[in-house]
């Protein structure tokens, strides 16, 4: 929800496409990250982005609040222990946000993944051991969303300065008095797959060892993110 992500939709947009499917549910174990925190899927409003997820999931994601300032709000849906999926679209109670990202939310045709993100085991110690690495960064910085209880989340979060075209995550670390949004989100669907695809995964194989990701990496004619998730009404693929 900031330039990093502005910056990326930008950059991609042209190409974006989607790729949802229903069939029965697989019995393969599960391929996803264990550092995994959320995905965030973009949508033009929060509204259709809400039913795009439950029509093809039977799962209806909860509005979690807006993020004041970046001219967004999203709703949230559990995925699992410690997993979330964020569907981010403009807020039109910020018309007048100098953001760039709810004007190139407004623009998508179709939902798509838009980031990830993960938690590393302490967000400090991963800022010093990228700089000891020679990584160029931002952050941590602190972060904060009202729900619409009124109750206020907190986070850290930190940016690749280089994210190869929106592969890899932006991490986060969540406020001891912050209640995990896998918690109290409506619950019902799991994060069945998630991997990374590229025409280099050699090298990004090297970038996510050093970040201490254990992701799947695919190869493809080009960077994409694609996530699957399982729903009581079938399966759904994302894709960036």
């Amino acid at each position: 929800m900031d330039k990093y992500l502005s910056r990326r939709l930008f950059l991609s947009s042209s190409a974006a496409t989607l790729a949802m499917v229903m069939t029965s549910h697989a019995n393969s174990p599960d391929a996803v990250p264990e550092a995994l925190d959320h995905i965030l899927l973009g949508c033009s409003s929060l509204d259709s982005g809400i039913a795009f997820v439950e029509s093809h999931t039977g799962v209806r994601a909860t509005p979690g609040g807006a993020h004041p300032g970046a001219g967004t709000h999203n709703a949230l849906l559990s995925l699992g222990e410690r997993r979330y999926l964020e569907i981010i679209a403009p807020d039109p109670a910020q018309p007048d946000s100098k953001d760039p990202l709810p004007l190139i939310l407004a623009k998508l045709s179709e939902p798509r993944l838009v980031a990830w993100a993960a938690h590393p085991a302490n967000i400090s110690a991963l800022a010093e051991k990228l700089r000891k690495a020679s990584v160029p960064f931002q952050g941590p910085v602190a972060g904060s969303r009202k729900r619409l209880d009124g109750h206020i989340l907190h986070w850290q979060v930190l940016h690749l300065e280089a994210d190869d075209s929106g592969l890899l995550p932006f991490f986060i670390e969540w406020g001891a008095d912050s209640t995990h949004p896998s918690v109290d989100s409506p619950r019902g669907c799991r994060l069945s797959t998630f991997e990374l695809v590229t025409p280099n995964p050699d090298a990004l194989s090297k970038q996510t060892a050093l970040l201490s990701l254990d992701v799947t990496i695919t190869q493809g004619a080009q960077p994409q993110l694609h996530a699957r998730l399982l729903g009581p009404k079938g399966e759904l693929n994302l894709v960036s």
